[in-house]
């Protein structure tokens, strides 16, 4: 059982303001989403007309936002106790935990709801899915029991590409299923980068991240098998020719980096003094590997299809 915690007061110390409820949607997580799912649209074969593409784009960064809505809705105590979240909000007093309730359903009804009308009920019940994985079952059912919640709950950021491509094409072929499964597989090493400079906060709250049940050395191994993985996983599109030579060798360079700096997390045996140095530049190069990943995608699309 994590150990007791002190609530967030229900009643705000000071007035919430637009802010608050914009950060309770974690932007800078929304702003990978956004990225992912619009190249996820552009690299589809299928071109739509921009206001509905810009409408897919919208939705799902107002899923994803009611996502983290809920999720911070439910995990308010635990972030009250970390020093990483502890000025978010809900822990700091300054929104009712109701309202980021409530705010966080209307964001993913109307989410789903304007998808389904405008792109279609395919992509709108992915969204949907994707919405239930990361504020139900990851964020209530996994997190707080298993050391395994981020391999399991790293489905949750892994749908918005497939969502722009099957709002693009109408159908679900084997590249969005693709380019969800190299997330899906880059999320474990990169959250557990980020894990092992937090673990402090994740012991303090009695959450079971692996570097807390299993330790630091599993957890820098497990870094470095999902790294060694996810190389031959992102040029799989490449491989199956939904790509061209521009994507692959982008991915065959970033993957490759991103393999050696994981080798560098994954071999060591200490981190005494060095202040978590090789970690914290696993993990910054982690999301600039995303980025980098996605937009050599879309690139090749448009330079190499005609």
């Amino acid at each position: 059982m994590p150990p007791a915690t002190k609530p967030p007061s229900t009643t705000p110390a000071l007035p919430a303001d637009w802010r608050d409820f914009f950060a309770l949607t974690k932007p800078r997580v929304m702003t990978l989403v956004i990225f992912t799912g619009l190249c996820g649209l552009l690299a589809a074969p299928e071109r739509i007309n921009p206001v509905l593409a810009f409408t897919a784009i919208l939705c799902i960064a107002i899923g994803a936002g009611g996502a983290a809505a809920l999720n911070q809705w439910w995990e308010a105590d635990i972030d009250a106790g970390m020093k990483r979240t502890a000025q978010r909000p809900l822990p700091a007093g300054r929104l009712d935990r109701s309202h980021a309730r409530d705010f966080g359903i209307m964001l993913s009804g109307a989410s789903v709801g304007i998808m389904g009308l405008a792109l279609g009920w395919l992509p709108a019940a992915i969204l949907a899915v994707s919405i239930a994985y990361y504020a139900v079952l990851y964020t209530i059912w996994l997190k707080p029991r298993t050391p395994q919640n981020i391999v399991i709950g790293g489905g949750a950021g892994a749908f918005p590409p497939m969502i722009g491509w099957v709002a693009a094409t109408g159908d679900i072929t084997a590249m969005p299923v693709f380019l969800f499964a190299i997330i899906f597989m880059w999320t474990p090493p990169h959250f557990w980068a980020l894990a092992l400079f937090v673990k402090t906060d994740y012991e303090a709250v009695g959450i079971p991240m692996l570097p807390v049940v299993a330790g630091e050395r599993a957890t820098r191994r497990h870094i470095l098998i999902y790294a060694i993985l996810l190389l031959p996983l992102s040029l799989t599109p490449w491989w199956i020719g939904g790509t061209g030579w521009i994507y692959g060798a982008s991915a065959a360079v970033l993957s490759s980096v991103f393999l050696l700096l994981s080798a560098q997390v994954g071999l060591r045996r200490s981190a005494e003094g060095d202040g978590m140095r090789p970690e914290k530049r696993l993990f910054g190069f982690s999301i600039v590997y995303l980025f980098a990943l996605f937009a050599a995608l879309v690139v090749d699309r448009f330079v190499l299809t005609p």
